[in-house]
């Protein structure tokens, strides 16, 4: 027989089994039909991104779908109208370069710029230019990393070539008709592209580094934007 105390136990099992019990099938939610969202399709290179092999030393393509659509060598409406024509003007929050042009337009670039604790920011111009210049690590960058002693200025510099950090071309900017120590130049690889990742240096792709050298006049006024975010970051410590 059945006691009354074991049948309320047995209820109360029940009970909490009836919780438990899944959902009826036509009531649970289906979580296999969902349809995954389908990414943008990446659009191709522009072509002037393919191999240049007419240099001294071949420039390899760019990969597709490693560069954003927005870092692309693009002529844009020049958002500088105050600045006369041939004017550089770098924006390290953008992560671009831009070179004011005629009629309203400007050329922009993408660009990798530095990484905190090596940015500058001012006015210069671009004293001269160099093809495939030979790199010469300054002494400040030698005491902080002494590997790189054997490319010092007092060791003639590391020759150029693939694997030089100033690659296909250097603009070099001076100011108050002093070497400033900065330069735009190319080897950036393309996963770094529009990231803060240099010694200060602005860095482009070799591709339109040699297209943005070819365009430089001599003398040209060169404005690297103050970066309004890292003085944000800053101010918060």
């Amino acid at each position: 027989m059945i006691s009354r105390r074991s049948f309320v136990a047995a209820a109360a099992v029940a009970s909490l089994s009836a919780c438990s019990r899944p959902l009826a099938p036509d009531l649970r939610p289906d979580l296999n039909t969902a349809t995954p969202p389908v990414p943008e399709p990446i659009p191709p290179l522009p072509a002037f991104y393919g191999a240049v092999l007419d240099e001294p030393f071949p420039v390899p393509a760019i990969p597709e779908g490693v560069v954003a659509q927005r870092l692309w060598r693009q002529e844009v409406p020049n958002p500088f109208p105050d600045q006369p024509q041939g004017t550089i003007i770098v924006n390290p929050d953008a992560a671009n370069l831009h070179l004011v042009g005629a009629d309203g337009t400007a050329l922009r670039y993408g660009v990798c710029v530095g990484a905190d604790g090596f940015a500058w920011n001012g006015d210069a111009v671009v004293q001269f230019t160099r093809a495939w210049p030979r790199w010469k690590a300054p002494d400040s960058m030698v005491a902080r990393w002494p590997q790189f002693e054997p490319y010092s200025v007092a060791n003639g510099g590391m020759a150029p070539g693939p694997g030089n950090p100033l690659g296909a071309r250097a603009l070099y900017l001076f100011q108050d008709g002093k070497d400033t120590l900065y330069r735009i130049h190319g080897a950036c690889e393309p996963e770094h592209l529009g990231q803060a990742a240099s010694s200060g240096c602005i860095r482009l792709l070799d591709q339109d580094i040699i297209d943005l050298e070819k365009r430089t006049r001599h003398a040209a006024k060169v404005v690297v934007l103050p970066s309004v975010r890292r003085t944000q970051v800053a101010s918060l410590y």
